[in-house]
């Protein structure tokens, strides 16, 4: 059964939504504002997003931004815009595909499920990152070292998995307590550092010097499968 997150702010719509693809099995996740999306996808990642550009506060196109810095779930945008230039700065932002406004939903669903087709296991990243000391495996949710489980928290286990799906890239800080704690948060940096040094505590052959979980300072930070010695933070 899919998941599918549907973001707008007409509730006529977002219950219209919610009663067609229940209808056809789908599980079906509600959010009116760019900042409930955001929050649902990082607590309960969805199959797909039907997603609304003209939201209050977090616009449509920066919930694609931050849903594209760590999945690559489709996102079929549904607006009443028109112009070619909205489609295209949706379709640059990492959207999958455009409906306008009125919409048939038949057409709607076909776009859906053609969208959940193409999301292929195939394509998707593999589900245990190793590295020399542990194994990640995201599909099961854990995290094992020298034969054993480790014990992560959901915040922890929620930081390592955002950027172990995204290896050898710079995640911001702003974009890792977005999706963590939520958008009311993205200033306390603070947080990442006394929760980043829990999991290299308990990951980290020498916490004092990282390999797998590296620091950009005043940026963000980075994971490398293959150990990279840093300097101390």
């Amino acid at each position: 059964m899919s998941r599918v997150l549907v973001v707008d702010d007409e509730p006529q719509i977002r219950r219209a939504l919610a009663i067609n693809l229940h209808a056809r099995g789908y599980q079906v996740d509600l959010a009116a504002t760019g900042e409930e999306a955001l929050q649902a996808a990082a607590e309960q990642p969805p199959d797909v997003v039907v997603l609304d550009l003209g939201l209050p506060g977090v616009s449509g196109l920066e919930v694609i931004e931050g849903l594209r810095g760590w999945t690559r779930i489709p996102i079929i945008v549904l607006s009443v815009r028109e112009r070619e230039a909205d489609k295209v700065a949706a379709l640059d932002a990492g959207a999958d595909d455009y409906v306008t406004k009125p919409f048939g939903i038949n057409e709607l669903l076909a776009r859906l499920r053609a969208a959940v087709r193409r999301a292929t296991p195939t394509d998707e990243q593999v589900p245990v990152v190793q590295t020399p000391d542990f194994r990640v495996d995201l599909a099961a949710k854990q995290v094992v070292r020298n034969g054993r489980e480790v014990r992560l928290t959901p915040t922890e286990w929620h930081l390592v998995e955002l950027l172990v799906r995204n290896p050898g890239r710079l995640v911001s800080q702003r974009q890792l307590l977005q999706e963590v704690w939520g958008p009311q948060y993205r200033e306390e940096t603070n947080y990442l550092r006394v929760f980043i040094a829990q999991i290299r505590r308990k990951l980290e052959p020498d916490p004092a010097r990282p390999r797998y979980f590296i620091t950009e300072p005043g940026m963000g930070y980075r994971f490398h499968a293959n150990d990279q010695p840093a300097a101390p933070d």
